[in-house]
Order: C-alpha cells, then structure tokens, then sequence
C-alpha cells in the first residue's frame, strides 16, 4: 500500500471519522479545526462526539504518530498532498446551502498554497460547487501552482460511521479530470469496495440524490402507516414483505416519529431548492417533506387523544437523540416531541443512554433521570422516543408498578403489542 500524506479541514463527524480512518489503514493524516478548545479536546485524547469505536482509532493513531491535530491551516495543507474540505454546509431559511465555510476554506487554501494539491471535497454541497471551489483557488492563489479538485462524497450514517467508513458500499470519486485519480485509488485501496469515478457534477449530485431517495423511503413507510392504521393493517408485517422484493429492499422502511437529524432534512431541502434553481422542480419531494410534518402531528395527536388534557400530565420520554448510538440532538424527532408535548403543559421525565448532557439546554424544565427504568416513577405515561436497542430491556413490571396509570405510547416500534397487552398496558404504536 502506498501511504499518502492527507490533510482533513473541519473536526465534525466526517472529518473526524475519516481522518482517523484513514490513519487507521496507514495513512500520515494532519486534522484541522479552528476551534482551538476542540482541538485540544483531542490531543488529550478525548472525543467532542460520541460515535462507537472512534476514541480507540483515534488514540491508536494518535499514539502511533499517524494521526494529529492542529488549528493550523497553513501546517496542515502544508504537511500534505491531499486537502479534504469537511466543514459544515448548513441550510439557510430558503432551504438552500450555507457555502460560507467552504468558500473561506477555499481562500484559506490558496492563500498557503505552495506545491501541487489535490483538494477534495468531502462536505455534503450543492451540484457545481466543485466548479467554484476551483475559481476561488485560482483568484486568490499567488503561487499559481497546478492543483486539482475532487468530489468524493460521504456516505456515513451517524452511530455506525466507522463501520460505513472502513466498510463502504462504493467510493464516489467525481473528477475534472484523470490526473487525480491514482492518488485518490491509493487513498482507498485498504478499503474493499468498488470505487466509481465520475465528472465532478455527478458526483455531488449522488450525494444529495440517495440521502433523499432515503428520507422518501421512510416517509412512504410513514404514509403506509397511517393506511394500516386506518384498516386494521400491521406496518410491521407490511414493510417485511415489501422489502423481501430484492428490488425495494426492507432497509429505512421503519415507520416511526419521522426522520430528524443534521443530514435527511438538509439534504432534502438542498436537492429541492437545487432542482428549482435548476428549472427542474421535484415536488415529488416536498410530499416526502410534508409526510415527515404530519407524522409528528399524527403521534402527538395519539397522545392527546388518549390522555386528552395533557396540562400537568407527568409523563416520562425514553429517548432524545435523532437516532439510536448517538448524542447528536441536531433536529431531533425526539426533542421536537418533547417541546410540543411541554406547550401542552406536560411535565417531563427524560432518559437517552448519551445525549443527556447536550439536551439540558434545549429542554432545561424537564427532570433528566440517569436510569431509564427509574424514568416512569409517578408518570401517567411512557414515551419511546428514539430506538435504543436497550430500550427493550426496560423493566416492564417495574414501571407498571411506579406509574399512575399502565400507559405507553411507542414512536419506534419497540414492543410487541400482544406482549404489551398481556402485561396490562395500554399500549400504542405507529401504524399497529
């Protein structure tokens, strides 16, 4: 294997998460941050995230002398052949891309830029920005010096990203041209799969175009839920044999509260907000948006009508992460529940395995309990939340016991309703 020298600007889950991965497989790798306290936060050997695995690769790596950090632009573009640009691109109110942080990386870039790069785009950006990252670098480089940039896409699903990293399912690399490619198949020859190599537009476009065909499918399996419901169906039994058809596929056809998080509901605005700048409107997708609003109100509305006034209702929440295995609270499903459910007047026990601390200051009235099967003391309700896997361990008896009334609302599908039922509880699911 032949190592290369690579530098990653931006210390957030992609950058992080690749930068060590790329050290784990023997790559000399430089990470850069401007926050110079996170960038202290892991030359000590902590982690600003949680994220399973990561803090052993990162600590071998740093031990190893393969990994290291530095708020140091110049050092790092500096120590490398290979630039990866991995800074936020977060939404703006039109739904449209923030390209701010790319831009100034950009001119940070070219302002240092004393030997032929390869820059890579890793951040998630709208289609042609490859194209602007490219004039940027030649308006305020004074070196002149040849460099090319690349597209090459992330496809890393938080709370498993390593596992995605060290074990893809492909490899986009988008090109202006051939000259980068060899270095970037030295990059990721350690990693066993097929890489396909594009021009730079197609490959931003692959991004943006299966995040959102994603997010379709999970709001197709929320509409779906609604029909089961309403016909005495089982969502459960209807995705399994939807996604035994090798065409479809069962994956992300969980119905549940709604995607959340800091990649489906960007992504998703970005790509309908590119197809209309495009001339090309994809309303297609503004259905996908306006089925994830109403599967919220729907779970609320469940809720509601079970319990009916929920002024001074004490119910306890399991779960305030987007998703399962990690703390990242970034639009999460969860605490868009909890703060509706706190308008109404309830008042909230809460538990999440991670995302305690993150949450406090987003839901600073709720009484946050360290064990989950202590969360249902003196409740009226139980709420499923997020689907943590430990979850279905809760102590059923116990929390029947502690609780004023045997009720549980599950927004994840936890649970088996003839086992809810034998136990004695008012149970209800989404679309069973």
């Amino acid at each position: 294997m032949k190592t290369v020298r690579i530098s990653i600007i931006g210390t957030g889950y992609v950058g992080l998460v690749t930068g060590a991965c790329f050290a784990e497989v023997g790559h000399q790798v430089t990470c850069v941050d401007n926050d110079v306290a996170k960038v202290d936060i892991l030359r000590r050997g902590g982690l600003p995230i949680y994220e399973p695995g990561l803090g052993e690769i990162v600590q071998r790596n740093v031990a190893a002398g393969r990994l290291r950090f530095t708020e140091s632009t110049v050092s790092g573009v500096a120590d490398s052949e290979v630039v990866f640009i991995a800074v936020p691109t977060p939404p703006l109110p039109d739904g449209s891309v923030d390209l701010s942080f790319i831009e100034k990386v950009a001119r940070e870039i070219a302002a240092c830029l004393t030997t032929p790069k390869i820059i890579v785009d890793k951040s998630t950006v709208p289609v042609k920005t490859g194209e602007k990252v490219a004039e940027t670098i030649k308006r305020y480089s004074q070196s002149k010096v040849e460099f090319d940039v690349v597209s090459n896409p992330e496809f890393l699903r938080e709370g498993c990203a390593v596992e995605d990293l060290m074990h893809p399912d492909r490899i986009v690399i988008g090109v202006q041209n051939r000259r980068p490619v060899a270095t970037m198949r030295d990059i990721y020859a350690p990693f066993d799969a097929p890489i396909v190599v594009t021009d730079i537009n197609s490959a931003e476009l692959i991004k943006h175009a299966a995040n959102s065909f994603l997010a379709l499918k999970i709001s197709y399996a929320n509409a779906l839920s609604a029909i089961c419901e309403a016909s005495g169906a089982d969502i459960q039994q209807v995705v399994n044999g939807i996604g035994m058809d090798r065409r479809i596929g069962r994956a992300f056809l969980n119905a549940g509260l709604g995607f959340g998080g800091s990649c489906f509901p960007k992504d998703l605005s970005a790509f309908i907000k590119i197809a209309e700048q495009l001339g090309c409107p994809f309303d297609l997708l503004k259905e996908v948006q306006a089925v994830n609003r109403r599967q919220m109100d729907r779970f609320l509305g469940k809720i509601k009508d079970t319990l009916w006034v929920l002024k001074d209702k004490r119910l306890g929440v399991l779960g305030l992460a987007f998703k399962n295995n990690t703390d990242d609270i970034r639009l999460s499903p969860a605490i868009e529940l909890c703060t509706r459910l706190q308008a109404e007047g309830a008042i909230l026990r809460v538990h999440d395995p991670r995302a305690m601390e993150k949450a406090r200051a987003e839901l600073p009235d709720a009484e946050f309990v360290p064990d989950m099967n202590a969360v249902a003391e003196g409740c009226d309700a139980l709420v499923v939340a997020t689907e943590w896997e430990e979850f279905k361990q809760l102590d059923l008896a116990r929390a029947r016991a502690a609780m004023t009334h045997p009720i549980l609302f599950d927004g994840r599908n936890l649970f088996d309703p003839d086992e809810m039922e034998r136990f004695g509880w008012v149970y209800r699911s989404v679309g069973r």
